[in-house]
């Protein structure tokens, strides 16, 4: 697929998150520094805040993808999730406490949980079947670009200001304004308006829950993707305990945060081609590959200790990123009608929102109790476990799809 034909609105999502994770990107690399170095916060408490914004993230992309679909509307979510996110960004640099950096956390959360499912349902019908993956993978390129430029600004106002963390949090409102501002010409496609809950026609009129009422009658393949993603979406911790190893071994905030850009740069190269590669040889194998490639890297760091050798697994890390995440959702979105896909994707993110949430919290607590090494190989085993689900489990259900 040529990029010029690439629909308008598809493009203007893609700067709209090209602005947030900019804005998002200044501030991921510099909180968890933050909070350790400066708000003296555990490794437990980072995890738990990294969790619980995740879960926050996670519930709300469940029930408003189900609401999307049950509206027939997406764009109000996209400008909705948008703001919110916009707004909480500065909070830490008015106020340098833990707990507004946990508002401030939870609030983006919200935010991405309301976006997120809406947003991608939005992608998937502006797309069809033979360029899913592509245009999953030019959206999450756009969105990396924004994560490459973010921490670069971040670290240059670090520089000016002689590392005044409480700065870099009040000009990430900037980008976020112009996201903002982009998203006011995103527009629905036509479609139509499905209701979907019903009340059961019984003596009590009971009604259904949404989320378990779309798993009852979903595929059977797109079942098994939720369970294995899920599983991994455990050892997946949030990213923040990567920048944190890093600056461990480099003994530098400044190679902490190249590094996490460097990871960005290879995310956002890589995340069209691998979308292509998504679309001619199957969803199914570039997650296999992407899940192969994160257990090395996990492994990677839980038993390296030099610098050089960080910078590898960084770009390894970076390829595993662009075969996961964009390739997930363009295989749900090839598993279930348009009307369904708010919920489909919502249900998966969600669920996998519980699973790092319960990750994080985990890693932290083992990081304080063990050292960062036993977390990293824990992860490294059962991503690994969950690659190899994935490509035997129920292979006769799925090898339809490998050519999706």
């Amino acid at each position: 697929m040529k990029l010029k034909n690439i629909p308008r609105q598809v493009i203007l999502l893609g700067f709209i998150s090209l602005f947030t994770d900019m804005a998002s990107e200044m501030l991921y690399p510099v909180t968890p520094i933050f909070l350790s170095g400066i708000l003296g916060a555990s490794m437990a408490i980072i995890g738990l805040i990294e969790g619980l914004a995740e879960l926050t993230a996670g519930l709300m992309k469940g029930y408003f993808g189900f609401l999307s679909d049950k509206l027939g509307k997406r764009a109000i979510f996209v400008i909705l999730g948008y703001s919110i996110s916009a707004l909480s960004k500065p909070l830490p640099g008015l106020i340098p406490q833990t707990a507004i950096v946990f508002l401030s956390r939870i609030a983006d959360r919200t935010g991405k949980g309301i976006r997120t499912a809406p947003r991608d349902a939005l992608l998937a019908g502006y797309s069809d079947k033979n360029n899913k993956g592509a245009i999953f993978g030019f959206h999450r390129g756009m969105d990396t670009l924004g994560a490459v430029i973010g921490p670069l600004i971040g670290l240059l106002l670090l520089s000016i200001y002689s590392f005044n963390y409480r700065i870099v949090f009040l000009y990430a409102l900037i980008p976020s304004l112009a996201a903002i501002a982009v998203t006011l010409f995103i527009k629905d496609k036509k479609r139509e308006i499905v209701q979907i809950i019903k009340p059961v026609e019984d003596s009590q009129k009971k009604w259904r829950i949404p989320g378990f009422s779309f798993w009852k009658e979903s595929p059977k393949d797109y079942k098994i993707l939720t369970l294995v993603f899920t599983i991994f979406s455990f050892v997946n911790s949030s990213d923040v305990f990567l920048i944190l190893r890093s600056k461990d071994i480099s003994h530098s905030t400044t190679t902490a945060i190249l590094l996490y850009v460097f990871y960005n740069l290879i995310y956002a190269i890589v995340s069209y081609p691998a979308g292509i590669f998504s679309d001619r040889f199957g969803k199914r194998n570039a997650l296999i590959i992407g899940l192969v490639i994160f257990s090395g890297v996990y492994f990677g760091f839980g038993l390296s200790s030099g610098t050089e050798i960080i910078w590898i697994l960084f770009l390894f890390y970076g390829i595993y990123a662009a075969f996961s995440e964009g390739v997930v959702k363009a295989w749900v979105s090839d598993l279930v009608t348009d009307k369904k896909r708010g919920s489909a994707i919502g249900l998966l993110t969600m669920l996998s929102g519980f699973a790092i949430m319960l990750g994080s919290l985990v890693t932290g607590i083992l990081w304080d109790a063990f050292g960062a090494s036993v977390p990293f190989i824990i992860s490294g085993i059962i991503s690994l476990i969950s690659a190899f689900l994935l490509y035997f489990l129920n292979r006769r259900e799925l090898r339809n799809l490998t050519s999706d």
